[in-house]
């Protein structure tokens, strides 16, 4: 865990947070589905250390989901509470992940955002993301939805 001069600390994600993770998401707008703690344990077990949380008081105040397939890595779900906006920690979450996934020898991440979040979209367009307009996201449900 890495602490900054505001009191901020940062840390890989543990299942242990999953209900101040699902609270924060549950919170946001444009957030979509949120996972439950037997998919997030699945996830982070995949993906050891990626996913990163910043804690203020020892309260989870910003999250994020990194992840790869092999040969990609992608992020999902970053959010940071409405009281914390515009301390850096969204970007400063997004670089921790991208070290990460950089580490591990994956050369690009990518990432989906719904049309309809504009305070998403604006952040990725400002952090330097390039928006693909060649390509065309598809999704089934395998299993059915709780």
């Amino acid at each position: 865990m890495t602490e900054d001069a505001a009191g901020y600390e940062f840390a890989a994600m543990r299942i242990d947070d999953y209900d101040a993770v699902a609270a924060l998401w549950g919170r946001v707008p444009g957030m979509g589905r949120i996972e439950t703690r037997e998919e997030l344990a699945m996830f982070l077990d995949r993906n050891p250390s990626l996913s990163q949380v910043a804690l203020y008081g020892g309260q989870v105040v910003a999250a994020v989901l990194a992840g790869h397939d092999g040969r990609r890595g992608y992020l999902y779900h970053l959010a940071v509470a409405f009281e914390h906006r515009r301390h850096g920690l969204a970007r400063r979450l997004v670089e921790r992940c991208l070290e990460r996934l950089a580490a591990l020898g994956l050369n690009r991440c990518g990432l989906q955002v719904y049309r309809t979040n504009d305070d998403g979209m604006a952040f990725w367009r400002q952090a330097g993301w390039t928006e693909r307009e060649d390509v065309q996201a598809f999704t089934i449900d395998l299993q059915p939805r709780p």
